[in-house]
């Protein structure tokens, strides 16, 4: 029976176990190249948050309607990364980079340009299109590099996503009090043309495909499902949680989801792979992302925020938005030394051990503050800690994916494990966000019992992943391929 646009006679994609690299092929050159787009990525993420007062008021519209800043971001990444990651398998990972590159110019331009509200929007949306970059980078890696230089490369660059979370939050304040808004776009601006300039000149293609054809029908379910739960989580606190509007989106998206999962165990060449999906080591590390992605952000969310308090609350810093956001340096530097020892400590055990400490050291490091956040030092313990945990953890968790998947599907897999990571984000924001607003003083700021709620929340979520992690095979587990399709 036909179901639609599919490829009949796909035979099942193999493991490579091909470690010729391609001649010409300058692996630095390769790194510097993929680091630069996916810096560029994650600073365009998180620059435009802190300053979402300045763009209210210079775009005269209001703060809900400016949070579609955010929304639309977070909607164009969720949507594109898995769709665009398996077009990369399919096509060729250069040449949708460079597709997805040079959108990502186009987007930024616009933004930087952009006369109101509507033209910013519609200029983040295509900047979401960036969300590729990750799994078109760690695909390109895998096909690319020696074997001995992948496992540290790829956590890197994971761990890059993280890092350029707390620049973007430091840089933000000062750029727009020295300069202006628009200048959050024209300094990423440079690093995207110089990764593009480079993709187009410095990289090439090692040619390796995945048979088959974009399942345009599961995109379009697959798309549905992910508008609705993004939305959800990002407009359900404006909205009411218990709105129709929210509760129906919910209910939208989780069916769809199911609907989606349904469809692809029956196509011949599905978008997603669910035969992988169903693979311990590949549904465990995505509950990882999902996770560390909430967690991640109660760093990122809630220290800065209780930093810029009142000392008169008592409980508050009364530091300026550079100063807390300085704050925060200790946190990024962990995730740029780490991601290193903890790519050797891969190559040796296997993915598993340093994704169980990491995830385990996140959990301690807001275990910290839930415990007492009164003085300076403990909220730099915690971002020490966590920012350690964080840095193995993501090197652990993309690592562990290309264990277990063939290098056709790469893109594919880490793709969706990267939408993972970004609801993860998304609702780690949205629900601690709702948390501190639920307990208020009478000059509305959050209490001090809030944080302490959400760091408590933060501590229990990212406890969750520990036993995740564990359920990880071990590094002797057999990869084998599964065919694209699961149907019978």
């Amino acid at each position: 029976m036909s179901h639609g646009i599919e490829q009949r006679d796909e035979s099942p994609p193999s493991p490579t176990t091909d470690t010729t690299l391609p001649r010409g092929v300058n692996t630095t050159s390769l790194v510097v190249y993929l680091s630069l787009g996916s810096l560029a990525f994650a600073v365009l993420q998180s620059l435009v948050t802190p300053v979402l007062p300045t763009l209210t008021r210079e775009l005269d519209t209001t703060t809900s309607n400016a949070g579609w800043v955010l929304t639309a971001y977070l909607l164009a990444v969720s949507v594109l990364t898995p769709i665009l990651g398996r077009l990369g398998d399919l096509v060729g990972k250069r040449r949708v980079l460079i597709g997805v590159l040079a959108v990502m110019v186009v987007g930024t331009l616009l933004a930087a340009l952009a006369p109101n509200l509507g033209v910013l929007i519609v200029a983040r949306v295509l900047q979401g299109a960036a969300g590729a970059i990750l799994p078109l980078s760690i695909g390109l890696v895998r096909d690319e590099l020696p074997p001995d230089r992948v496992s540290i490369t790829i956590g890197f660059m994971s761990a890059i996503w993280g890092i350029g979370s707390g620049p973007g939050t430091v840089a933000a304040g000062p750029i727009v009090d020295n300069l202006s808004w628009r200048w959050l776009f024209w300094i990423p601006l440079a690093l995207i043309v110089i990764a593009l300039l480079g993709s187009i000149f410095g990289l090439r293609d090692s040619g390796r495909r995945s048979a088959g054809r974009l399942d345009f029908a599961g995109a379009g379910i697959l798309a549905l499902s992910l508008v609705s739960l993004v939305l959800t989580s990002s407009q359900g606190q404006a909205w009411g949680w218990v709105d129709g509007k929210t509760l129906g989106l919910l209910a939208l998206g989780v069916v769809t989801m199911l609907g989606f999962v349904l469809f692809e165990r029956r196509r011949r060449a599905p978008l997603i792979n669910m035969g992988l999906m169903r693979r311990r080591g590949v549904w465990a590390t995505d509950l990882v992302a999902l996770v560390l992605g909430f967690a991640m952000f109660g760093t990122f969310l809630l220290v800065p925020i209780i930093l810029l308090l009142p000392e008169a609350t008592g409980y508050g810093f009364g530091r300026s938005v550079t100063a807390a956001g300085l704050f925060l340096l200790p946190t990024v530097m962990m995730l740029v030394l780490f991601p290193p020892l903890a790519g050797a400590l891969v190559r040796r055990s296997g993915a598993k051990p340093p994704m169980v400490l990491g995830t385990s050291l996140v959990a301690v490091g807001f275990v910290v503050p839930a415990i007492a956040h009164g003085a300076l030092w403990q909220l730099l313990v915690s971002g020490v800690i966590v920012g350690v945990g964080l840095g193995i953890a993501f090197t652990a968790v993309s690592n562990a994916i290309i264990a277990q998947v063939p290098a056709a599907e790469t893109g594919e897999s880490i793709g969706v494990n990267s939408v993972a990571r970004t609801i993860g984000g998304s609702i780690g924001t949205a629900v601690l966000a709702a948390l501190l607003t639920s307990q208020t003083t009478a000059l509305e700021l959050p209490t001090d019992r809030s944080f302490t709620m959400a760091f408590w929340l933060c501590a229990g979520v990212a406890g969750l992943a520990v036993p995740a992690a564990l359920a990880l095979p071990g590094a002797g587990a057999r990869r084998d391929a599964v065919p694209r399709s699961s149907k019978r």
